[in-house]
């Protein structure tokens, strides 16, 4: 009996080692973004859903629109080929880093700036987009450039932004406001809670479009670079990601989206944004 219940003992022993090293090769496997990506023939992007021009959900079809949707579904098949589908899940600037670290996404598209900060947890492709920091204010506002915002003035700014740091370094004595989105910013500044919006002028000519009533101003005071932010760790992901931007920049296809969403507005120049 003894010997029977020993037997029995290495028999479970063996058999839990062989789960242990099949569930550790399982989650390895797993771990790989690129490999699963191509297994389930998927990327699962985060995009923004409050963003005019970049990302904006579209309330009739219910389909998110614009220039990183379109980019993020031409990098999609650029990697994984015609039948690759880009998953697309919606963030905000909030939410895009603690969706990416739970891996709710593998990667997210979503006016986000590469920064030593976020390079600190983030893996980051080269840039796509070039924008700098402006203001956006109505018409005939007497708020003309950052150099305006002194004390007893107000400016709003969108949560999980490196724009609100950025204002409090170019405007310390102004009061900032911070909203969860850039739809409540906006709404917020045409009720008069702030003098101005600040964040991307990417993002602030899609509001101007919007409502023509509101233009920015002040050129930009930042540099802030546009990359595509996987986890940290996805050299495999990261280094396809690249590859494929330099594809469709050499093919058009980059050039032909951007002229698509930006050719139109007002101020806007298109080669400008051009990494």
């Amino acid at each position: 009996m003894a010997k029977r219940i020993r037997r029995l003992g290495v028999l479970f022993a063996a058999l839990a080692m062989l789960l242990v090293v099949s569930g550790c090769g399982k989650s390895v496997a797993d771990s790989d973004a690129l490999a699963r990506a191509k297994r389930t023939d998927k990327i699962v992007w985060g995009v923004k859903a409050d963003t005019r021009l970049f990302g904006l959900m579209n309330t009739k079809t219910g389909q998110i629109q614009g220039f990183e949707v379109d980019m993020a579904k031409a990098l999609t098949k650029q990697i994984l080929g015609k039948n690759g589908k880009a998953e697309l899940t919606q963030i905000t600037s909030d939410t895009r880093v603690p969706m990416l670290k739970a891996g709710n996404v593998d990667a997210v598209i979503g006016t986000m700036t590469i920064t030593p900060e976020r390079l600190k947890q983030l893996n980051f492709s080269k840039s796509y987009f070039s924008a700098g920091q402006s203001l956006l204010v109505a018409k005939g506002s007497k708020i003309k450039s950052v150099k305006d915002l002194k004390k007893g003035t107000s400016v709003i700014g969108v949560q999980g932004s490196n724009s609100v740091d950025n204002i409090k370094k170019a405007a310390p004595d102004t009061r900032v406001l911070q909203l969860s989105d850039y739809s409540q910013a906006f709404t917020a500044l045409k009720s008069h809670q702030g003098d101005a919006l600040t964040t991307d002028n990417g993002i602030l000519y899609g509001m101007s479009q919007q409502d023509p009533r509101y233009v920015v101003v002040g050129g930009t005071f930042t540099k802030e670079p546009y990359g595509i932010a996987m986890n940290k760790g996805q050299t495999n992901l990261t280094n396809a990601m690249n590859q494929a931007l330099d594809t469709l920049q050499k093919s058009g296809t980059y050039e032909r989206l951007l002229k698509k969403w930006f050719s139109d507005v007002p101020g806007f120049d298109v080669q400008e944004v051009q990494p």
